[in-house]
């Protein structure tokens, strides 16, 4: 199955482009998609316990089931002032 993934902030630097597509075995979850940037690019695992998963615009947990087509968005915390 293939998912489409944005990235923003420092998030989206470290994948390089955004959006940009991943495959995935049928059935994978959010954790696994997640897992599977991971192998990507390692200097995302640094942010695994700051950025939020969204599926189809739902902040999800990483045991939320995919399904092809779905975007992903990973959101890095967000300051301001």
């Amino acid at each position: 199955m293939n998912v489409r993934v944005v990235a923003f902030a420092n998030v989206r630097e470290i994948l390089e482009n955004s959006p940009r597509s991943l495959d995935l075995p049928e059935g994978a979850r959010a954790g696994e998609a997640w897992n599977a940037l991971e192998a990507l690019f390692p200097a995302l695992r640094a942010h695994r316990t700051s950025v939020r998963i969204a599926r189809n615009g739902r902040i999800v947990s990483v045991d939320e089931s995919l399904l092809d087509g779905d975007e992903l968005a990973l959101l890095p915390p967000v300051g301001g002032g």
